[in-house]
Formats: C-alpha cells, structure tokens, sequence
C-alpha cells in the first residue's frame, strides 16, 4: 500500500461517533499523531496531508497544530455533502456550529442538483404548494421521461416533514396510474376502493390509495391515463375532501389528502380542463438538455459516484466518453443518462473484474449507439464548449457515495449487476472458459438485465391495449413471464412478435383443449429434430403452461411449440434498410427525398446534393461517411442519377463491409417506391432492388405481368404456427378490417409456419397474393406485415396502402373497425344498463354530425374518449344522475362548438327519448375544445 493510502486508511479509521465531543475540546488528528502511529517522517505526513486535502478527501481546521478529519465521516454525521468552499475550517467551532445546526437548517431541496439554478422557480413552487394553508396545494408536475418528476415529488413530501406540516409517519403513497390503463374499472377500484360485490370479482371490501393517503401525499404518476370519471372523482375530492367507493352512491368518505400529480404530456389537451382548474400549482421540469451544462456535468458526476460507491473501484472517464453520454439523452434524459452510466460501467467492470486498477471509462471502448451522443453537439460549439469548461481530459471518480436524495428510484435495476457479473465469471472460469469468451457471454448477460428494467419506461401502453382486445389478460401476464425466462435462459432479448405470437398460439391452444374435443396433430416430428435448442426450451413451456393452467399438454403440441419458437428466435432484424439519394445539382436529391417524406413520413432515407465543380474523390468520401451514418445492419440502397456515382455501390461496400445496392436514373417516383418499401413493407435490401431495378414510374412495369395479375383473385395469406387455430383467428381479425375499408372480394388464407414457403409457391399460381401477415417472414417477392405491425395502431392503414397498390377500391374512411371494437369494449366495462351494441350506431352518428358541424375530423384517440364518456353520459341520464357543472358561463353556450354539441344530442338521443342536460354538455364541450383549436 501507498504511503499516502496509508495515511488516509489511518485517518478513515478514527473514531468519529464522539465527534462533538472531540471539537468541543479542542482534538483532532494532527501531523504528528500520525507520523508516530505509521513511522514516517512528519514532513513526508504533512506533505501527504496537504495532499489528501487538495485531493477533497479530508477536511482541514486551521491552528496549532493542524487538526484533521476524513471528509465522507463528516458529511454523514449533518447528512449532506461539503461543497468545497467548506473543506477548510478557521476553527473547531465552526465546524461544530454546522454538526449543532446544519441538518434543522437545510431543506432537502438543498441538495438537488440545479436548485439554486434552472431549478430554482420550481424549488419554490414546490415550497410554496406545501407551505400554503391550511393543507397545501394541490400539485401538477409536468416534464418529458426521466426528468425526475418522482423525485421531485418525494422531495416535495420530505420538505413538508421537514418543515413540520407533515410528521414523520405521515404516509406517501406512489401510484402509475398507466399500470392499469387497460381496465379502468380496477383502476378506480386501486385508487377509491370498493365495497363488496361491486363488479364480478370483488369478493371483498377494499381499501383505496385514497383512503391509505389520508393525512399524508398521494403521487399519481401519468395521471392522463385516468379516464374522464377517474378525473371527475379526484376533482371533486379535490374541491370536498369526499369520496365514494366503488359500488356507494354517496359520497360520505372524507381523506385529507394532497394530490400531486405527473404527467409527460400536455395537460391542455391530455386532461379534463374542469380538472386542470382545480390544480393551482403546475410545475414544469426541463428536459436534461434544458438544463445549464454545469448541471449536465454534476448530474453525470453524481451517477458515476454512485457506480463507482457500488464497485468499490475508482473510475477514470475520458472526457470524450462524458460528452457521449450526456449528448445521448434522446429518450430518457437524466434516466436514460443512469441506463447508459450503468451499462458502460457494468462493461468496464467486466473488463477489470479480475484487476485491482481503477475503471477506465473512454470513448473508443463505448457502445456505438452512446458514441454517437457526442455528435448530437454537431454545430453547436458553444454548448460544447460550455460543458468542456467542466471537464478535465480525465476526471477520477473515487468509490464515495454521490447526493442519495431518495431511497428508492424508478431508475435503480432490482439487482446488484456487479454481483451478477463476479459471479457469472467465477463459474466459467472455473469450467475453463476463455476470458474473451465469458466477455462475450456476460456482455450478452448485462444487455438483457438492463434492458429488461430499462424498457418498462417506454410508452408500450398501446400495444399492449391492442394485444388485450384478442387474448386475455391472465394469457398475456403469462407469456410475459415466460418470455423473461426465455430470454434469460438464451442471454438476448426477443422481439415483440414473441409476445404476440406465443400469447395467440396459447389462446388457441387452450380454448381446442378444454372443448373437449380430440386434438388433431399433424406428424411433425422429423420436421423438429435439427431444432434441439427450441425444443428443450418448448418442453419448459409444457411444464409452465400445465402448472399455471391445470391443463394436460400433449407432446405433440411440444412439437409445435417448438416450430413456433425456432421461427420467432431467427434473427428477424428490427432496422430497416437505408436509402440514400445522391444526385448531380444543388438541391435534386433534397426536393425528392423532402416529397417522400411528406407522403410517407420520416423514413430511414437522406440526400446528398453534388455540386457539378466537386471531384470524384470528394463526392465518393462524402456519400462513404454517410452510408456509414445511416446503416442500421441491413444495408444500404443508393440511388443515383448518372456518371461515377453509379460505381460507387461496390467501392462502399469494400471500404465499410456495409450491403450497398446501386440503382441509376433514379426519380421522386423511385424515391417514393424505395422508401414505402424499406419503411412501409419492411422489405430486405435485395428484395427492394430486385423491384426497383425494372421500375420506371407508376405504370411502367410490364404490362403483360399486370394483366396477368389481375386476372387472379386477391388474397391475403396469414402465417402462424400450424395454420389453424391461431392462424383462422387472425383471418377473421383481417377479414372485419377488409370488410370496413373495400368492397372487393379478397380471400384471406391461413398457413403453418413450417409449410410457408412451398405453399405460397402453390398459391401464387392461382391468386394475385397483396401482402403475406404472420410470425414468420418467408423472404419472397411480397410484401410482408409482421404480426406486431398489425396490431400496432397504424395496422389497419398499412392493409389499406397495401391492398391500394393493386388499384382496389377503398371506401370512403370512417371510423375504424379497430376502434369500434375498442369503444364497444370499454362500454361492455362501464355500462350496467345499457346495451353497447345497441347504443353504438348512435354514438357514431354523434361524432360524425359533430365533425360535420365543426368541419374537422377527429383523430381515433379523441372519438374513443369522447364517445366512452356520452356513452356514460347516456346512462346516467336513464339513471337519472347528471353531472354537476361548477363552472357554467354565458361565454361557452354562445361557441360554435357548444351549439353543435347541442344539435348533434338532438339529433340522435332525442328519438330514443333521452336528452342530455346542460352540465352534461359543458363536460363534451371540455373534452372537445382542449384538443379542437378552432378560434371562433
């Protein structure tokens, strides 16, 4: 050991629980205590000293003799970390003026990072909402993913202890209302409880976060995910401090209650403005990269201590690699910032588990997708500049613990991913496994864990909800958990289509199973024989699946069990293929690519326009960098218009190793096709050039080949495990949507997965195929959807740019087959009187004369919502149980939109004899008017 770890080892080592007394009398550890308790000579322990204190590990009070303290002992007697203007004391009692007063003194705001700077306004929101008489405000805290607004929120209920309006055993409840989107009957029920018997299931009385919070702070998380009613009864405790149950129709319950909200969204449009009035406080938090660049260098600082504090390893960054990682906030910002800290520690720490040395952190060894943080400050030098003032070319992080401002964080992973890492190591060292080896293995190992808590922060809300319309959800939980155990067992993650797949394949499974009808199987044996790794991992799923279903799984449904799963562990690549337009001329390639995007979206696709004055050299350089730039692992396709750019395809693909595929005379007309192909119809690079290369405009393919096509009947084939079950569940799903969008006679033809290839090739013969949808890509000459893309909320408008292709009629667009299922299905949830299927024709009407009247046509979301809430609407007014309105004005009955409101009630409840009141119109004429923006 070093003479100077020495020194600070004997210095750590002091006793510090009678500190106070020790400066009340004058003590301390001294230059000379030292030097006679470790046998070096006092100038070289003074030297040290100075040293150690110039370094901020200990602290230095000022006298005869010197006296000396370990720096982190200190701070964790007042609880707070020393700035450095605080590591040198005149004397013994100024430092124990800060041990008397120091934590009654400071708030715990005190220690968040930008408090006393972009902060500062919303430090005092947050005081003052908790200080305000007699209870407090009410809170809203708004900020984009991974900003810290449940952080913020625990430190607003910490302030309120600390500032005594709330005592120690006052309760803080934290709730995500988006965990339970899906249903919003247990929504409620999670948040006002239930009585007994109020819906199917509720076999007893249950308590409520409501009621659990009273006294204390109740944080409801993306509170936009309440619906309309969930709104309504937390504004109107809001307003009396009463709530109601479940299953009671009065409001006898009291709780005393401070709400504070979260949302990532707009609350104009994504909330109720009668509730958005009742929230007196609205905190906005800046994304990361609003934040000062000192900030964005202490935040980064503070997470690699606490990494550093879990290794009980130093680590050294490069400030090259610093740059990265705060440049790569796209997502997440300071919660993403804490996945990648973790992820390139966890890979430093691999690489040095079995070394003593510190952790070297720098920019070559970063993952490619953080590396590219760094040129996220492309053309901005002065942002850039900013944060280098804070930076040395290599900062140490010693293994002391960073500012923990709250026990628990969102972003924490559930396990020690060192202790994983140490472990996984030993084992295969002990087999014999080489080191590059278990490298790779544990890399694959961190990937899984990390991404597996990183992801649930991703707003997958949706396809979730659209899987939940076909399967059930105790179905759904299931796979879910058999997906983790697969992933964990194989060390990669599985894509979507798993989910999908597996979840279909199971419902169809157990609903043939318990028909008690015979199985019929298809001998499939040989066909599974070359596939041992699948197959061990189906026999774990027959043992699962019998254990959570108590149901008999035959062996031969293990064997279709493991066809489904070999195909969904091909690697199926999620990226699409690139295109990049390079053209002759200052701005051709910019116009055709900028019409491409405006059709079709952004796209995986980016110009280059080549002045004619520019060499050869210069030009292949330029369009070399950015193939590189653009590649997502599947290639690229360069279109062309003339000369030396034509040659370049094979020139990049030496140099880079990257697929490239060149096609000349390229036009907007090829652009568009290109990139509908690449981002529509998810097509590999060959597949793209193969119908490209003969493409000269819309109607210039072959004519003869077209005629012929349409001479055979449409059709759609699907593709699932065994061509049944699943797979005639998914043609009827496709045949609702053909029957809303055209009609055309198309057929819609379900296979198995391991009969695909040659059965299309026989299917071709006799019908014009449009498009191929399933689990499993056959790699032909049709376009593909894959299963996850259907279900996803633009599924129905890929069929609809798909079957448009062959010149099929389209009807006129009204709402969508999807979303009717969706209304439908959540009325079935809401409505006790009231028939769904009966009141739904009217509901539609509803909208349509509300579009009509307002010459606006409503996104999906907005009709889903609007039509849930008057379908509600229309019971209460069977029941008899209006809405009450608090804030009625002259100024709304006189809109434009109010008076459609009342013209299209008239219309289509009038003959059902029902009318809806006033209030009740105010409430539509809320939902409306925060997403319709027409001035009046």
């Amino acid at each position: 050991m070093k003479r100077i770890e020495r020194i600070y080892q004997y210095i750590k080592q002091h006793d510090y629980d009678n500190i106070k007394q020790q400066l009340e009398q004058n003590e301390g550890i001294t230059a000379t205590e030292v030097s006679d308790a470790l046998d070096i000579l006092r100038n070289n322990v003074s030297m040290e000293l100075n040293e150690l204190h110039r370094q901020g590990k200990i602290i230095k009070i000022a006298g005869r003799p010197v006296r000396y303290f370990d720096r982190q002992a200190i701070e964790e007697k007042i609880e707070r970390l020393l700035p450095d203007d605080e590591r040198e004391f005149e004397n013994c009692q100024s430092l124990l003026k800060i041990l008397h007063h120091n934590i009654v003194q400071r708030s715990p705001f005190d220690d968040l990072i930008g408090s006393d700077a972009s902060l500062r306004t919303q430090v005092e929101q947050a005081k003052a909402a908790v200080l305000y008489p007699p209870n407090g405000l009410h809170t809203l805290i708004v900020g984009q993913t991974g900003v810290g607004k449940t952080l913020f929120a625990n430190l607003m209920y910490r302030y309120s202890q600390h500032a005594e309006r709330l005592s120690s055993q006052s309760p803080f409840i934290i709730f995500n209302c988006a965990d339970y989107y899906n249903n919003p009957q247990l929504l409620m029920s999670h948040i006002f409880g239930h009585t007994k018997g109020a819906f199917t299931g509720a076999e007893n009385e249950k308590e409520g976060l409501v009621e659990k919070a009273d006294g204390g702070i109740l944080f409801l998380d993306e509170i936009h995910r309440l619906p309309p009613e969930g709104q309504e009864m937390i504004f109107y405790l809001m307003d009396t401090g009463t709530f109601n149950k479940l299953g009671e129709t009065d409001r006898r319950r009291k709780s005393n209650v401070l709400i504070i909200g979260a949302t990532t969204e707009d609350p104009e449009s994504s909330l109720l403005r009668t509730f958005v009035r009742r929230i007196p406080i609205v905190i906005s938090l800046p994304s990361l990269e609003e934040r000062t660049a000192k900030e964005r260098v202490d935040l980064l600082k503070n997470l690699l201590s606490n990494e550093a504090h879990r290794i009980s390893k130093p680590l050294r960054i490069e400030d090259e690699a610093a740059k990265a990682l705060i440049g790569n906030t796209t997502f997440g910002n300071i919660g993403q910032l804490k996945s990648n800290i973790q992820l390139v520690c966890a890979q430093g720490f691999l690489n040095s588990f079995d070394k003593e040395e510190e952790i070297l952190i720098n920019f070559k060894t970063l993952p490619m997708n953080i590396k590219d943080g760094f040129f996220h400050f492309s053309g901005r030098r002065k942002e850039l500049q900013e944060i280098s003032k804070y930076l040395d070319p290599y900062t140490v992080i010693m293994p002391e613990r960073g500012k923990q401002l709250i026990n628990s964080d969102e972003y924490e992973p559930d396990f020690n991913l060192y202790k994983i890492i140490e472990d996984k190591a030993s084992i295969l060292m002990d087999q014999g496994v080489e080191d590059e080896d278990i490298k790779k293995f544990i890399t694959m190992d961190i990937d899984v864990h990390l991404n597996s808590f990183y992801n649930k922060f991703k707003n997958t809300i949706h396809d979730r909800e659209n899987i939940l319309k076909i399967v059930n959800e105790d179905i759904l939980n299931f796979t879910e958990d058999i997906q983790i155990k697969i992933e964990q067992q194989l060390g990669k993650k599985l894509n979507e289509r798993f989910l999908l797949a597996f979840s279909l394949h199971l419902t169809s499974f157990l609903k043939r199973a318990r028909s008690n009808k015979p199985l019929k199987y298809t001998n499939i044996e040989n066909v599974v024989n070359d596939k041992p790794e699948s197959y061990a991992i189906a026999r774990e799923m027959k043992k699962e699946i019998e254990a959570e279903f108590q149901i008999r799984v035959p062996n031969m449904e293990v064997l279709y069990l493991t066809l489904l799963i070999s195909s969904l562990l091909k690697d199926q690549e999620e990226n699409r293929v690139a295109v990049l337009v390079a053209t002759h001329g200052n701005s051709s390639a910019t116009s055709m690519v900028n019409v491409a995007k405006k059709l079709l979206g952004e796209g995986l696709v980016d110009s280059i326009d080549m002045p004619l004055d520019l060499s050869p050299k210069v030009v292949l350089d330029k369009i070399t960098q950015r193939a590189r730039e653009l590649d997502m692992g599947r290639g690229v396709l360069l279109l062309v218009d003339m000369g030396s750019l034509t040659s370049f395809g094979s020139v990049i693909s030496e140099r880079t190793g990257i697929p490239v595929r060149t096609i000349d005379m390229v036009s907007t007309a090829t652009v568009i096709e290109a990139v509908r192909k690449s981002n529509i119809l998810d097509m590999d690079l060959d597949s793209i050039y193969d119908s490209l290369k003969d493409f000269r405009g819309y109607g210039g393919y072959d004519s003869e080949a077209t005629a012929t096509l349409s001479d055979k009947p449409h059709a759609i084939v699907t593709i699932c495990a065994t061509g049944e079950g699943t797979a005639e569940k998914l043609q009827a799903f496709i045949e609702h949507i053909l029957e809303t969008i055209t009609t055309d006679n198309i057929k819609v033809i379900p296979i198995g997965v391991h009969e695909a290839n040659q059965k299309i090739e026989q299917l071709q013969e006799e019908n014009d195929i449009l498009m191929i949808v399933g689990i499993h890509d056959p790699k032909v000459q049709i376009p593909f959807l894959p299963i996850e893309r259907l279900f996803a909320k633009d599924g129905e408008d890929q069929i609809i740019q798909i079957v448009k292709q062959r010149d099929i009629f389209i009807k006129k667009s009204e709402t969508s087959w999807i979303a009717r299922e969706v209304i439908e299905d959540s009325l079935s949830e809401f409505l006790t009187y009231l028939n769904p299927k009966k009141i739904l024709p009217s509901l539609l009407k509803f909208a349509s004369i509300l579009e009509t009247q307002l010459q606006y046509t409503m996104e999906n979301t907005l009709k889903i919502n609007l039509l849930i809430h008057v379908g509600c609407a229309i019971e209460r007014m069977v029941l008899k149980d209006s809405l009450t309105y608090h804030d009625a004005s002259d100024t709304i009955t006189g809109t434009t939109i109010f008076q459609a409101i009342q013209e299209a009630s008239h219309a289509c409840f009038h003959p059902m004899k029902l009318a809806l009141t006033s209030d009740e119109q105010y409430y539509i004429y809320d939902i409306l008017t925060k997403t319709h923006q027409t001035t009046e």
